[in-house]
């Protein structure tokens, strides 16, 4: 507590004004440091942009995307899980963690001649770093109907190639 003595000697609280006058340059000084480190760390890490315009990006990650939905409809399992990153997370009626984890919980979608379901990129955006990307658009069922939405984070590897890190889903909502 900052006090002030009176003339007579005795203790008395400071005007809100002088306080306010001896705390604000203190505040700020500290505020416009924090600002600062802050201000810098963030610059140190930001994203340059993207070499290649976003759309460009955007077609390739759509085009993985579509490829991706090739492997359910081939039946291909081993070429399903070269396109899950090695960290991916799905979330589905359980969480499955890392590309081994994904490849197994989506084996049994894989036995049999006919697909349970397909899938189609609807939208596709690219971050302008040019190393993530979301993708939608809606699942089918093996008659054609619509019956969820999927919805897919795409990073691009050390490798050049566009793999799925995230990945969930969810059932369709009833538009007008």
């Amino acid at each position: 507590m900052i006090c002030d003595r009176d003339h007579g000697g005795a203790e008395t609280m400071p005007s809100w004004r002088d306080a306010f006058r001896t705390a604000l340059p203190l505040a700020m000084t500290r505020v416009t440091g924090l600002t600062g480190v802050l201000l810098a760390g963030a610059l140190a890490d930001a994203p340059a942009r993207a070499a290649e315009p976003l759309e460009a990006l955007a077609a390739k990650v759509r085009a993985r995307e579509v490829a991706f939905a090739k492997t359910m409809a081939d039946r291909d399992h081993a070429a399903f899980a070269t396109f899950v990153a090695e960290e991916a997370l799905f979330m589905g009626r359980s969480v499955l963690r890392g590309r081994q984890a994904v490849a197994e919980g989506w084996k049994p979608y894989f036995e049999g001649a006919k697909a349970p379901f397909s899938w189609q990129p609807d939208r596709v955006e690219v971050v302008d770093s040019g190393r993530l990307a979301f993708s939608t658009g809606p699942v089918f069922d093996p008659e054609g109907k619509r019956v969820g939405t999927f919805n897919s984070t795409w990073r691009l590897e050390k490798d050049g190639e566009w793999r799925v890190v995230l990945d969930s889903g969810c059932p369709p909502c009833p538009c007008p």
